[in-house]
């Protein structure tokens, strides 16, 4: 890494000065540490929040904060956390007692306790990135010739030898909180760091310790991961230790068997190549992460080769029940599910786009058209040069029909030439289902012929409903 330790540290003292003169002058130590540390010391200059701990108690903390930051916000009390902005610069601090922490047969939580010890503070972090320490008391007060920075287990070092390790036992630490074994797969993606053996074995060990924890939270973490630089390197972990079977077993399901006669591509490392691929963008990586998900239930061997018939609407089904397993918000549920339905819908057009073709995908596919067409070419991972380059002509193609068309008539907005109001006059009926099946007539004319003038549309209307017999209200 190419920065200046002392450098970045620097800032961080400049942010915390508020409240280090507080801390300070009540006699009470005052460290930033985990991520603004680790952040300081990568060269990342993005800082809103910075996290602390003291030898201070929950009631004094309060008390300082109250003199520097607006309100204050108190449910981790409890655990020893207080957290406020400050008001110099819009900081979001979180200041927390130190905390030492024993364990207890057949207990799945540590009995927590203030501690005293900065040192077995940081030794119960998740990692030994995570775990450093910067004195900011004694940078505010200019102390020359003391220790400022804090690194009892060697995260500087296994930042630089981009190694994620933890700081004491991993078993320990996970059985504390098993969330820390979705953190490793999220750290490890976002930094790029090799993982731990160690961390590895104990994630196998205590996997199943990962049903105590919400789906909201599992959720949150699942995100975070999925924007990260390279998804596959913390999902690859998740599905070699066993912690998706708990919340994500369709994953590990895309290992299908490879058959020696009808050799097909591994799906599971497909799925990790789409990911990669795509912009990060969460609603489109989690649609690459569950297109492939129907293969397993629809996989049939032909004499032709492998099959995966319907596998999109199969995928689309599946996709929702673990969505909504895991508590996604309904819209980002109905938008990957949507993807994941219409990411083959491209390959049915192998003749050539007509009109009509490309105003049925682009109306299938609605606001969602750039991100299915990113999923539509990501999707294509395979070696064959001569397939590759032939896909992203007929991808090109397609999209310069669509602007073609664009061009000629509103494509975006394609709706029916009348409305239901104007529907129902003309054809002096009341509000039912006629009104519907109607409306539907006019805009499948809509998508096969483009827009036709209302005049045209109620002399087609008058002649669709007098050359059928009226349909039941």
């Amino acid at each position: 890494m190419n920065v200046n330790p002392l450098q970045q540290l620097s800032r961080i003292a400049t942010l915390a000065a508020p409240l280090a003169s507080e801390f300070a002058a009540a006699g009470f130590q005052l460290y930033a540490v985990g991520g603004s540390v680790r952040d300081a010391l990568l060269g990342i200059i993005e800082l809103d929040e910075i996290d602390f701990t003291t030898d201070a108690r929950p009631d004094d903390i309060a008390r300082l904060m109250s003199r520097v930051c607006g309100s204050l916000w108190e449910q981790g009390r409890e655990f020893g956390t207080i957290g406020g902005v400050l008001r110099a610069n819009g900081i979001k601090a979180e200041v927390t007692t130190f905390r030492s922490e024993s364990y207890v047969d057949h207990s799945r939580k540590p009995a927590v306790e203030w501690g005293d010890s900065l040192r077995a503070d940081l030794s119960r972090r998740d990692f030994t990135l995570n775990a450093m320490a910067l004195d900011v008391v004694a940078l505010h007060e200019g102390r020359e010739g003391v220790q400022t920075l804090f690194d009892f287990f060697g995260g500087y070092q296994d930042l630089v030898e981009q190694r994620l390790v933890t700081p004491i036992d991993p078993v320990v630490l996970f059985r504390d909180d098993p969330l820390r074994m979705l953190r490793a797969a999220r750290f490890a993606s976002r930094f790029g760091l090799q993982i731990d053996p160690a961390i590895e074995v104990a994630a196998r060990e205590v996997a199943d310790k990962i049903t105590i924890v919400s789906a909201e939270r599992i959720r949150g973490e699942i995100d975070l991961l999925m924007v990260t630089a390279q998804p596959s390197l913390g999902l690859d972990f998740i599905v070699r230790t066993g912690l998706a079977d708990y919340f994500l077993p369709e994953l590990p399901a895309l290992r299908l068997e490879q058959d020696p006669i009808h050799r097909h591509k591994d799906v599971l490392a497909h799925t990790w190549a789409v990911v990669d691929k795509t912009s990060v963008d969460l609603v489109l990586r989690l649609a690459a992460l569950f297109h492939d998900v129907g293969k397993p239930a629809t996989r049939q061997f032909t004499p032709a080769g492998v099959t995966f018939r319907f596998h999109e609407v199969v995928g689309a089904k599946i996709t929702r029940k673990r969505m909504t397993a895991l508590k996604y918000p309904t819209h980002v549920i109905e938008d990957v599910c949507r993807l994941v339905e219409l990411h083959l819908r491209f390959h049915t057009y192998k003749l050539g786009w007509s009109d009509s073709a490309v105003r049925r995908y682009v109306h299938d596919a609605g606001p969602l058209l750039e991100r299915l067409n990113e999923l539509t070419r990501c999707d294509s991972t395979t070696r064959n040069q001569r397939k590759a380059t032939e896909l992203a002509g007929r991808m090109d193609h397609l999209e310069e029909r669509i602007i073609e068309l664009r061009r000629r008539e509103d494509l975006d907005n394609m709706r029916p030439a009348l409305n239901g109001d104007e529907v129902m006059a003309i054809l002096h009926i009341p509000p039912s289902r006629n009104v519907k099946r109607a409306l539907d007539f006019l805009m499948e004319i809509r998508r096969e012929e483009g827009e036709i003038s209302r005049a045209e549309a109620t002399h087609r209307l008058l002649e669709w409903w007098n050359d059928n017999d009226p349909p039941t209200p």
